[in-house]
């Protein structure tokens, strides 16, 4: 069986000063002509491991659960870029697992669903940053899933596709002040599971993911006060009269997104068990994506990402034969330098 994992990038708006994208960037080869830069930075302090989930509340970011062969974790760590070092709080409730989700909603995180190394889950969890306590909530109403995806748009949360013995592509909204699930519109176009989730500028969107093997190569738009979902330009190699570009290494599954300003990056995840390593930025008002310095870590899947503090983050992760507990930052507008 395997196990991979979507993941959630807080829905806090960062703002940086950004160079605006202007239609796309072709791909190319020669990575030195492409800009950002990644930087080696504070390696996660707890067990190496993948398929976690994180989450941000203010300007600290928190890692829960996840996997290194056949130990699972529950435990939670919290990091900040003032600090530069990671602190254990308290552990998730419930059995440990990977592939699960996770979301924030002010000043409180969630996390539920995954999967235990018997049984897929459904429980789901509050944490509360000032107390560092966990409060069991309702449920997910959906069937207990690993591998779906989550964001949170306007004080509430959602979670949708994922696999139960199928893949699926369902979505469901939370309401804490209610402590109440309600079945929201489907998303559109194929199943998933292990597809990315992100926020920008108040707009959720639903990206790639595998469907039985079978790599998604299409981006979704959520408006959540009307329930709606709207599809985004294909994500793959296209041309018309309007534009032309070479999207075709976009495609992936338990790969990362976190958003600085008013842009998204995706980076890591795999296509069909082979890792994919390039980084992409998306511009959400011309909908089109440039291509960024690949990931110069190890290529890996199942890492997780976040940002905080204007800056994006991707730590955690494995590939063939490392699991690993190192961490790395984007700096999307610098030149390439070497990080030996």
């Amino acid at each position: 069986m395997k196990n991979v994992h979507a993941y959630l990038i807080g829905a806090a708006m960062i703002s940086t000063s950004m160079i605006v994208s202007q239609g796309c960037t072709k791909s190319t080869d020669d990575d030195s002509e492409l800009i950002g830069n990644w930087k080696k930075s504070d390696d996660f302090e707890g067990n190496a491991r993948s398929e976690a989930v994180a989450f941000t509340i203010g300007d600290y970011a928190y890692v829960c659960s996840g996997t290194a062969t056949t130990e699972r974790f529950k435990d939670l760590w919290e990091y900040s870029t003032s600090k530069r070092y990671w602190t254990q709080r308290a552990d998730l409730p419930g059995a440990a697992r990977n592939s699960a989700i996770a979301f924030s909603i002010g000043t409180k995180g969630y996390v539920g669903t995954g999967y235990d190394g018997s049984a897929r889950l459904k429980d789901f969890y509050e944490y509360d940053q000032a107390t560092d306590t966990w409060t069991a909530k309702a449920e997910f109403a959906g069937t207990a899933r690993y591998d779906a995806v989550a964001f949170a748009v306007d004080g509430k949360g959602y979670i949708g596709c994922g696999y139960d013995g199928n893949y699926l592509k369902d979505l469901w909204q939370y309401d804490p002040t209610q402590d109440q699930w309600i079945k929201k519109a489907s998303v559109g176009g194929s199943k998933r599971s292990a597809a990315m989730a992100f926020v920008v500028n108040g707009q959720a969107y639903i990206c790639s993911g595998n469907n039985n093997g079978e790599i998604q190569q299409d981006l979704w738009a959520y408006n959540a006060s009307a329930d709606e979902w709207t599809e985004k330009t294909k994500i793959y190699n296209y041309s018309d009269d309007s534009y032309d570009d070479d999207y075709g290494t976009i495609p992936r599954s338990n790969g990362v997104t976190f958003v600085i300003g008013n842009y998204v990056y995706l980076a890591t995840g795999e296509n069909n068990s082979a890792n994919n390593a390039t980084t992409w930025q998306y511009d959400p008002i011309t909908d089109r994506w440039t291509e960024k310095t690949g990931f110069e870590g190890t290529s890996r899947t199942g890492a997780v990402g976040f940002n905080i503090s204007s800056r994006g983050f991707v730590a955690t992760g494995r590939n063939i034969s490392l699991t690993m507990d190192n961490m790395y930052e984007l700096l999307p507008n610098d030149e390439q330098v070497d990080n030996d």
